[in-house]
């Protein structure tokens, strides 16, 4: 690694659950917390939202729907899906999803409903 920049390989990542399913988190402290990368396995998602972090999904792999504030949206490779503050949403399907996460993915800013 160098100051300016970083190199990592996603899938040799280790795996951590999250509320998706399963993810491969990258780039947390390289960026000093302001982005992050991951690799997520859409499994049994459940719906929740962040209050502070803008998150943009591309898909890879598969077919199924993203659901956003209830709208349910087709799924497929290069389906992508800009997903603000606020926005409640899942996955749905057997996915496999390029996930940016603007500031860097924290677990205390996942909020789910009653």
């Amino acid at each position: 690694m160098s100051d300016r920049y970083a190199v990592l390989q996603l899938d040799e990542l280790p795996t951590k659950r999250c509320s998706c399913g399963t993810t491969r988190r990258g780039f947390i402290e390289e960026s000093g917390g302001e982005s992050s990368i991951h690799l997520l396995q859409v499994q049994n998602a459940v719906t929740h939202h962040h209050r502070v972090a803008t998150e943009y999904y591309i898909v890879l792999a598969g077919e199924g729907e993203v659901e956003l504030d209830g709208v349910r949206h087709p799924a497929r490779p290069m389906s992508a899906f800009l997903i603000k503050p606020g926005c409640r949403h899942r996955a749905i399907g057997d996915l496999t999803v390029l996930l940016v996460s603007l500031p860097a993915a924290d677990d205390t800013d996942e909020h789910f409903d009653a």
